[in-house]
Order: C-alpha cells, then sequence, then structure tokens
C-alpha cells in the first residue's frame, strides 16, 4: 500500500479538479449589460420624437414601457419564476414598440400591445431566449390588424395642433405624387425627421447615432442592416413607379420604419441568425419582402412584416448556413 504523504497527495490533486460544463471562456458581457446598451442607444431617437411630436409621444414611451415591465413581472410572480425586469428586456420591448407606434394613439393601443408583447409573444414561448418571433413587431402587428385606423393616423411634426398627417409612403402608394418636391419637404426634413411617421423612425440621424454606438462596441455586426438597407433601395430604384431604373433610392430608404427595423429589430439575437452569413441572407431576404409588400402590397410599409416573416425561417438559415466543425475537412472536388 501507498505511504501516507501519497495518499494525501492524491486526495489533495483530486480535491483540487473542478469540472464544469460550458461555457469554459466567459465573457465580462450579461444580458442585462446587453439589453441595456440597446436600450441606450435608442435613447436619442426617443427624444428627437419627444421634440416632434410633443408630450403625447412621451406619454405612449412611458405607458409602452410600463406595460410590458409590469406584465412580465406579474406573469414570472404568478408562474413562481425568478422575477427578471431588472435584465432590461421587457423595457426594451416596451421602448420599440413606442418606438411603431404614432404618437396620436389612445392610451390603450401601447396598453394592449405591451401586454400582447410579454404576455403571448415572448412568455407563452418560454420568455428571453425562447420566443420565435421578436415580440414588439408581433404587438404591432397584432395592433395593426385589430385598430387599423387608430394605426394608421400620424400627429404632424411640430404642430401643436396635433393636425394628423399621412406619410410620404402613405401618399406615394396612394399615388398623390412622383416627386419628393411635390410633398414640400426635402431629403435632409426626412433625415432629421421633419415627416409624418412612427415616434421613433422619423430621425434617421438619431437611429444613425445609437447604431454606431453598437456597431462600435460590437453588440450588432453589419451583415443584417447593410444587406436590409441595399437590398429595398435597390429594388425600389430598379423597379421604380415611373419605369424601370427610374426608383427613388433614397426616399425608400429615408421614409418609413427602415432604419429602425434594419439596425434595432432585424439584429436581434433570439429570433435571427446566429452567423455572419446568416445574417446577411436574412438581412438580403428582409429588404426582398419588404419591397415587396410596398410595391405590390395593399399595405405602403412592409418593415415589420418583413422581419416577421424571416423571424420564422430563422432556423432553418441557422441549420443550413452553421460554421463548420472545428478539425473536420472539407471534401475535395
Amino acid at each position: 500500500m501507498p505511504d501516507k504523504p501519497a495518499q494525501e497527495n492524491t486526495t489533495e490533486a483530486v480535491n483540487q479538479l473542478h469540472v464544469f460544463t460550458s461555457p469554459h471562456i466567459h465573457s465580462r458581457e450579461t444580458v442585462s449589460k446587453t439589453m441595456w446598451s440597446v436600450f441606450l442607444a435608442l435613447v436619442p431617437a426617443g427624444i428627437a420624437g419627444i421634440y416632434f411630436f410633443g408630450f403625447p409621444a412621451l406619454k405612449v414611451i412611458i405607458i409602452s414601457i410600463l406595460s410590458c415591465v409590469i406584465t412580465e413581472a406579474l406573469i414570472q410572480r404568478l408562474s413562481h419564476k425568478k422575477i427578471t425586469i431588472s435584465d432590461g428586456s421587457a423595457a426594451l420591448t416596451g421602448i420599440l414598440l413606442a418606438y411603431n407606434l404614432s404618437s396620436s394613439v389612445p392610451f390603450w393601443v401601447p396598453l394592449a400591445g405591451g401586454i400582447f408583447a410579454i404576455a403571448i409573444a415572448k412568455q407563452v414561448f418560454g420568455g428571453l431566449g425562447a420566443n420565435i418571433f421578436n415580440p414588439a413587431l408581433a404587438a404591432r402587428a397584432f395592433l395593426l390588424a385589430s385598430w387599423p385606423k387608430q394605426m394608421t393616423d400620424f400627429a404632424r411634426p411640430l404642430s401643436p395642433d396635433a393636425v394628423t398627417q399621412a406619410t410620404p409612403l402613405m401618399l406615394l402608394k396612394e399615388g398623390q405624387f412622383n416627386d419628393l418636391t411635390q410633398l414640400g419637404i426635402s431629403y435632409w426634413d426626412m433625415f432629421i425627421g421633419k415627416r409624418g411617421g412612427c415616434i421613433g423612425e422619423v430621425c434617421i440621424i438619431a437611429l444613425l447615432i445609437g447604431a454606431a454606438y453598437l456597431l462600435w462596441k460590437g453588440y450588432i455586426w453589419w451583415q443584417t442592416p447593410l444587406g436590409f438597407i441595399l437590398t429595398l433601395g435597390g429594388f425600389s430604384w430598379i423597379f421604380g413607379t415611373a419605369g424601370f431604373f427610374k426608383g427613388d433610392f433614397l426616399f425608400s430608404i429615408l421614409s418609413g420604419g427602415v432604419v429602425l427595423g434594419a439596425f434595432f429589430m432585424a439584429t436581434d439575437y433570439v429570433t435571427t441568425p446566429i452567423t455572419r452569413n446568416g445574417q446577411l441572407v436574412f438581412g438580403i431576404s428582409c429588404g426582398i419582402i419588404a419591397f415587396i409588400i410596398r410595391r405590390f402590397g395593399g399595405y405602403p410599409e412592409g418593415v415589420s412584416y418583413s422581419i416577421l416573416i424571416m423571424n420564422a425561417f430563422t432556423p432553418l438559415i441557422d441549420r443550413y448556413l452553421r460554421p463548420r466543425k472545428y478539425g473536420t475537412r472539407i471534401p475535395s472536388a
């Protein structure tokens, strides 16, 4: 038998060996830090929306965020789960939902949307990380199908009497203009937010500031936004309403919620592909679908529906564009 010192050394060595499950490499990035960083990146667009549409915009944002946060807390409490509202995911859903609404909607619209986003589009599937569709966009689709009139009335920016105004996309769809100058606005006006639209989509420069921050920090990659924007703009230019190669590339990008959707919703961690190639395919596909809806559909905007449709194809994209296993060989031709 081995002597006692040898036994003690062996026992000490075994006690120092700790085996854990993956991941074995940890990062300082957490779910909470990521969610609140994206939330912070959206703040400039919210400030711009409040500036252009006034207190009604702030009211919609607050109601939307609170309805999402409270709904998540109640569901987790009733299901005896840990309350995780501090991770920022519910607040992020709330602000994204608000940004997809008009400032003129009644208070019960963001309230109902927030409840639907969390209770139906998120918690029914198992909560954060298990939902199939982007909760904010799913709620927007639900609201648009339920109350189309309230969802398509948009306040005129910088108007003290809150006069409703059709968006440039709606006017184009109705054939009321062929050139942007007929609307009395310029590309610069559309860039800074002096047009009708949803609260968080009108000020492009504010959205780009937030997007630049996320790209710089590495929270999102460029493949999805660039693929989305260039594809939609390119198809809109090639197949314009006035004829082939007579479309307005800039107008198609600056109008509607293209920038908001491309940078902040088509890059959602849970409902979009995990690889760079997959994200490029996702973005290009979103651009094509959004163009088809805008050009041939009955609804003037197609960004939200394009992302929701492609959310359903995310597992398929991940399956066929997954990275090669380390150590395997590519068969020669």
